[in-house]
Order: C-alpha cells, then structure tokens, then sequence
C-alpha cells in the first residue's frame, strides 16, 4: 500500500525525464542513473512537503543539480578508466547522430557543463544559475562564456552539429 499518495504516479511520469536530465548534467548514463536514484531517494522524503508545491519536477531537478554540484566540488578531478564500459542501449539518450554536441559538451569542465546545460537545457536565467549553483552572476556569465567558447572551436565545419546548433 502506498503511505505517499503521487509518489509512484510522480516517478512514473517523470523518470525518464529526469533521466534524460541527469544525462546532461553528467554526460554519462550510468552517472544519470546514479544521480536520478539518489535524488528520488530524498525526494521521497520530502515527498509530504514537496507534492503541495506547484511544480514537484523543478523541486527533483534542483535536487538533482545540487547532488552533481557536491560531487564534483568534492572531487575536483576526473577520474581516468583503463578501459571504456560497454554502451548502454538506452532509447532516451541522443542517438549516434546527435552525439557531436553532447560529447563535445562532456569534454568541458563541470562548471561550464552545468552552467551551459542550466541556461540552454533548462532555460534558467543567470540569476537563477547563480543562486542554484551559490557562485555570482559573473562567475555564472563568465563560465557561460567560456563553455559557448571551447564549443565553438571544437565544433568543426565538417561536423553534423553547426555553430547555429549552440546559442
């Protein structure tokens, strides 16, 4: 029997969207898959709280944000593997074709990553970032800045992606 109503219906709406979220966020779906678990874990807690406010998904994705914050301020570095895990047929994920931008976009650092993703993907204003991330809105504009740089010159002429593709 379920002790919190919406909780089931609300992960089973929304978890593939929160997948697909996480996937941007941390450019991995395994890490996707991590960071969605563990935000629906503390959602649930909150559950009673959260399902009275207007828009329980933005309250999972700012969850989500969050948890890859603290990550990657607590380990500041990437960790390199010998050798690359088989892929993962997930049907949510872009697909080979669109791949260009989204690997080029893994390659940037974190910060740039979760900034451009914040702005682009989630359409959030750089004051929200700012106070999403609790860095200052020039922090937020020059890690911006930077990202939208690196991906235009690593995005070829010849690539499937254009520079028109990243605002």
């Amino acid at each position: 029997m379920d002790d919190e109503p919406g909780f089931d219906d609300f992960v089973a709406k929304q978890a593939d969207a929160l997948l697909r979220y996480g996937y941007v966020l941390t450019g991995n779906p395994h890490d996707a898959a991590d960071l969605v678990q563990e935000a629906l874990v503390r959602l649930r807690g909150a559950w009673p709280r959260v399902r009275r406010k207007d828009n329980p998904h933005s309250y999972a994705r700012t969850t989500m944000t969050r948890l890859h914050i603290s990550v990657w301020r607590r380990r500041r570095r990437e960790h390199l593997a010998g050798e690359l895990p088989e892929r993962a047929g997930y049907t949510f994920f872009p697909s080979d074709e669109e791949q260009g931008l989204w690997q080029e976009l893994t390659a940037l650092p974190r910060k740039q990553r979760t900034v451009l993703v914040l702005r682009y993907y989630e359409q959030l204003t750089d004051a929200e970032i700012a106070e999403v991330l609790g860095i200052s809105l020039g922090t937020v504009r020059s890690q911006a800045s930077r990202g939208l740089d690196k991906l235009r010159s690593s995005l070829s002429p010849s690539s499937p992606v254009t520079h028109g593709s990243v605002r």
